[in-house]
């Protein structure tokens, strides 16, 4: 039998789920908090361990916007496009940042450090527009304050 690409925890929790109804999206939550995203080669793992065709499991990863399919960036850049903070300039934060990055979004910059996200929601309204980076919470950003967030992280 060959190799599993995952950690013997992984593996442990993926036989500990298995056959518990709704397995798949816990299995491949786990999948992702241990790498950072789900990979083609681990969404195969995942489908060879549970026998579920890989049809299946591409059409839950691309379904639900949580899960990621691109290794992110070491910091990675999540700016909210919720209806709060759209209307307060959330597209414009994610244009400068694009500027200043060299990045669209979904992607990640040459060096691997930053990538860029677009969410629905953070749940910091009332701090309109927000972005995150690795989970710290920026809030009332403007563009003229991009440069120095981004310092924090060079």
């Amino acid at each position: 039998m060959a190799q599993s690409i995952f950690s013997d925890e992984l593996n442990a929790y993926i036989s500990e789920w298995k056959g518990k109804p709704g397995n798949l999206i816990m299995i491949l939550h786990r999948v992702q908090e241990e790498f950072g995203y789900v990979s083609r080669e681990a969404a195969e793992e995942v489908s060879k361990q549970l026998g579920i065709p890989m049809a299946s499991i591409w059409g839950v990863l691309t379904f639900y916007h949580f899960f990621k399919l691109n290794k992110p960036g070491k910091y990675n850049i999540q700016v909210c496009l919720g209806t709060a903070c759209y209307l307060k300039g959330g597209d414009m934060i994610v244009e400068e940042l694009g500027k200043e990055l060299g990045l669209d979004v979904g992607g990640l910059t040459e060096d691997g450090k930053f990538s860029l996200e677009a969410v629905r929601c953070v749940g910091c309204c009332g701090l309109a527009p927000v972005m995150t980076i690795s989970g710290e919470v920026f809030g009332k950003v403007t563009k003229e304050q991009i440069p120095g967030i981004l310092d924090k992280f060079a």
